[in-house]
């Protein structure tokens, strides 16, 4: 995807910056941009662009909560239940906050996406730019520490050194909220715990090398510090919510495009819902498909002791789980990530969604 000229430049005025709470704001400084540089748009608007109605762009990640957008956009189930008459492009993305860029940018129509970057596409658009229309999964999540950190319970955190995949990203909120119930601040905030963020990859290194103590990855990587890294689980993030549910992607569609093209959407929901129950019903074809495409998409594979492992600790769901996600939002507005209480009304537009469902004899989701 080609970040436009102004944005790149925006991003590398602020490269020096590293505060958690500065890099948040900067994120937001650069979608806030997208919304107001777009051809014909004004601050607030996300209708500058319309798409064409023969073309779907799916923005996902290759990552194993996205299991239902890797398998479905591979095997061709989405194309065939959207039909002929038009054409998906699937968008990768590594994170959150581009795949946000690349929706105010009208660069994408629907996407997988976590719950935090959908928190602040939604509040820096004054609610304009994307509706959450479908979950996608809950759980797979874990802190990991290393066998040899020290702690064995949360009062051992103080001077230690934690990692999240990326500042203000699901994973780095988590982390930060529960040192925060658990009395600790991190240095940037004058605290004696140090959070640093990394590419995936490189806080495997980072474990392995014995320069950090834990991370709150996503899974696989969490399994994947427990076998390869000396790791050990301290913390499934399971346990910190009601029956153990809480939203790690979503399923979000730009709003213009939603209320342009509502029957393509609904065949879409129709997939994923059929593509959710297929991966649940069928766990050992799921977990190979799924590698299959990974390493055709990437180069890589997961090992399978520890894709089991890994996919043991996450739901694949359609349904939103509506309160994780408002809990969610209460959590990056204590930890600075947010400056005033999120007004998250309307966030959700479930109608299509729970058209699909009761069409297929599903129990539908509230709306309230």
């Amino acid at each position: 995807m080609k970040v436009p000229a102004a944005i790149s430049q925006k991003k590398q005025m602020y490269a020096t910056i590293k505060l958690a709470a500065a890099a948040v704001i900067i994120a937001v400084v650069v979608i806030t941009s997208l919304i107001s540089s777009s051809p014909g748009s004004t601050t607030g608007s996300t209708n500058s662009v319309s798409t064409s109605s023969s073309l779907l762009r799916i923005g996902y990640f290759p990552i194993l909560n996205h299991a239902q957008a890797l398998i479905g956009l591979a095997n061709g189930d989405f194309q065939r239940a959207i039909g002929n008459n038009i054409s998906i492009k699937p968008e990768v993305f590594d994170s959150g906050p581009p795949l946000i860029e690349a929706l105010f940018a009208n660069q994408i129509d629907l996407a997988y996406v976590g719950p935090n970057p959908t928190i602040n596409g939604y509040i820096v658009s004054d609610g304009k730019a994307l509706k959450v229309i479908s979950g996608a999964s809950s759980g797979g999540t874990i802190f990991v520490v290393r066998n040899d950190s020290g702690i064995k319970t949360p009062k051992d955190f103080a001077n230690k050194r934690f990692a999240t995949p990326q500042v203000g990203n699901t994973q780095d909120v988590a982390l930060r909220m529960y040192l925060l119930e658990n009395g600790y601040k991190t240095k940037d905030q004058g605290g004696n715990v140090d959070v640093i963020s990394a590419q995936i990859s490189d806080i495997f290194t980072l474990m392995l090398k014995k320069q950090i103590d834990g991370a709150w990855v996503p899974e696989p990587w969490g399994a994947k510090l427990v076998k390869e890294a000396g790791g050990r689980i301290f913390l499934d993030e399971r346990s910190l919510w009601p029956h153990g549910e809480y939203v790690t992607a979503n399923i979000i569609a730009r709003a213009d495009y939603l209320k342009q093209n509502p029957g393509t959407v609904e065949k879409f929901l129709a997939a994923n819902v059929d593509e959710t129950n297929w991966i649940n019903a069928h766990r050992s074809d799921a977990m190979r498909i799924f590698n299959e495409k990974l390493k055709a998409l990437t180069g890589h594979s997961i090992q399978s002791d520890e894709l089991s492992q890994a996919w043991s600790r996450i739901k694949f769901t359609y349904d939103p789980i509506k309160s994780s996600l408002f809990t969610s939002a209460q959590g990056a507005l204590k930890i600075g990530f947010l400056r005033s209480p999120p007004n998250l009304t309307g966030i959700y537009d479930l109608s299509l969604l729970n058209g699909v469902l009761e069409h297929k004899g599903l129990t539908s989701i509230s709306e309230k």
